[in-house]
């Protein structure tokens, strides 16, 4: 597969991950070039169960990626519709597209992102940013609009409602401290430890089996506002999911014939012991 002729970011492969380096000078604007670099990535990556987690950064000194394109803005129509006539933006089509990537998605954010970049991140399924440097805002209400590349439908379900309107409708600048209190980023960490951090994780989520990956992720999404009887079901529907495409059957029988399970020193160790049984193959 091959990941080439972008114009917004530039993409290398290395062990099943696919570091994804965005450099659209001189701000790293979120227009129709980046939105169509994305829907381009996303086309190859949904095809693609070789790489098994996607990790987006940035070229840039200061910024992760900017807000929305304003020059595309400015043309939005004056009139109101009814909720039959809404449609999808662009926007929305593709960080959602995003969203739903088989592979594990990191934003490893060491400037801005406010606005669609912050949308952008809020897409991904892990954030991590850097102290010092990392500010998100989502600015659209002192424009007249909303956050409309899923922030006003992505940030209740991350952080909360209170928390969500806070952010909104403050329409101020957040610090790493706060976004990681707030539970908008999973972590905040110094700028010389994000590197190994980000790469460290990736590297051990790429692995495990792809389909395992994506049974995960797509379980999680599924049931995050369902009753819990349907969240259930989703569950089970996604183990099968699972064991039908990887060697799980293959690697529970392996530990049970070493009675792994009962041993001491094996329950002490499995950190360990869940990379060492990669080695049990189909």
């Amino acid at each position: 597969m091959a990941y080439k002729n972008f114009t917004t970011f530039n993409v290398d492969i290395l062990d099943g991950v696919a570091w994804v380096t965005i450099d659209f000078p001189p701000v790293n604007v979120q227009g129709q070039e980046m939105l169509a670099d994305l829907n381009s990535l996303a086309l190859r990556l949904e095809r693609d169960r070789n790489v098994k987690v996607v990790v987006f950064q940035s070229a840039h000194p200061d910024i992760w990626v900017c807000h929305y394109d304003t020059d595309l803005l400015k043309d939005m129509s004056m009139d109101a519709v009814s909720r039959e006539e809404a449609c999808l933006l662009d926007l929305q089509a593709v960080l959602e597209r995003i969203s739903r990537l088989p592979q594990a998605t990191i934003a490893k954010i060491e400037g801005y992102a406010r606005g669609g970049g912050h949308e952008f991140a809020l897409a991904c399924d892990m954030r991590f940013a850097v102290k010092g440097k990392y500010k998100f805002m989502q600015m659209e209400v002192g424009m007249g609009i909303l956050p409309c590349g899923g922030g006003a439908s992505r940030m209740a379900r991350q952080v909360g409602l209170g928390r969500a309107l806070e952010i909104i409708l403050s329409a101020r600048d957040f610090t790493a401290e706060e976004a990681e209190a707030y539970g908008t980023i999973n972590k905040a960490l110094e700028a010389d430890e994000i590197g190994p951090y980000v790469e460290n994780l990736a590297k051990r989520i790429a692995q495990f089996p792809a389909e395992s990956i994506n049974a995960c992720k797509q379980t999680v999404y599924e049931s995050i506002d369902k009753p819990i009887d349907e969240a259930l079901k989703a569950e089970a529907y996604w183990l099968y999911q699972a064991t039908s495409k990887t060697p799980a059957i293959k690697r529970f029988a392996y530990a049970d014939a070493q009675g792994a399970q009962f041993d001491m020193d094996n329950q002490h160790n499995w950190e360990k012991l869940v990379i060492d049984i990669q080695n049990v193959k189909d």
